[in-house]
C-alpha cells in the first residue's frame, strides 16, 4: 500500500493556478459544456457566448494548452470547441513532427 502512495506522490501534478484568473470563473458550467440533448442551433448560440467570454480571458492560452495536452474531449476550452481543439491538436503534432 505504501508503494502505491509513493508512486502517486511522484506523479507530476497539473498546475491549476491559471484558473484563478480565468474569465469564466463563476460562470455557469452549462455555458461551456452544454446540456444533454442540446440541439445544434442552441449549441451554436451557447458556444458563441462561451467563446465571447474566452476571447477576453487573460489565461486563454493556458486553458487551451491544458485542454489540448489532456486531451479534454468535451466543452469549450481556451475559446475552442471539441472539433476545433482536435484540429489544433493535429496542427501542433504536425508542427512538432516537422521540427
Amino acid at each position: 500500500m505504501s508503494q502505491v502512495r509513493r508512486q502517486a506522490a511522484l506523479r507530476p501534478r497539473p498546475h491549476w493556478g491559471w484558473q484563478d484568473a480565468a474569465a469564466c470563473r463563476g460562470e455557469d458550467l452549462v455555458l461551456f459544456f452544454g446540456p444533454d440533448g442540446e440541439r445544434q442551433p442552441e449549441r451554436e448560440i451557447r458556444e458563441r457566448k462561451a467563446k465571447e467570454i474566452c476571447a477576453q480571458c487573460p489565461v486563454r492560452t493556458e486553458c487551451l494548452d491544458y485542454a489540448i495536452s489532456r486531451p479534454e474531449k468535451y466543452g469549450t476550452w481556451g475559446g475552442l470547441n471539441e472539433d476545433e481543439r482536435a484540429s489544433e491538436r493535429r496542427r501542433r503534432m504536425r508542427r512538432a513532427n516537422a521540427a
